[in-house]
């Protein structure tokens, strides 16, 4: 299946825009980091983000559909 991955903050620089395409092969939340960090390896240097799947925080273990939306959250710092 093929996802657009929305990227937010430093992952948009990242990713080289707002957002991309990948192929997953019936992945899970932990597949698509892997994935992602193999083909954008910046994204390793962030810490903690978060993916964030149908506008909710993901734990590594949620199985992907190809109706998900899906997005990059990197953290957020502020005062």
């Amino acid at each position: 299946m093929t996802a657009t991955i929305l990227a937010f903050g430093i992952a948009k620089d990242i990713f080289g825009g707002p957002s991309i395409d990948v192929e997953l092969p019936g992945a899970a939340v932990a597949d698509l980091k892997k994935i992602l960090e193999q083909q954008y390896p910046r994204l390793k240097q962030i810490a903690s983000y978060m993916v964030a799947v149908n506008n909710e925080y993901a734990a590594d273990e949620l199985l992907l559909t190809g109706q998900d939306e899906i997005a990059i959250i990197p953290p957020v710092s502020g005062g």
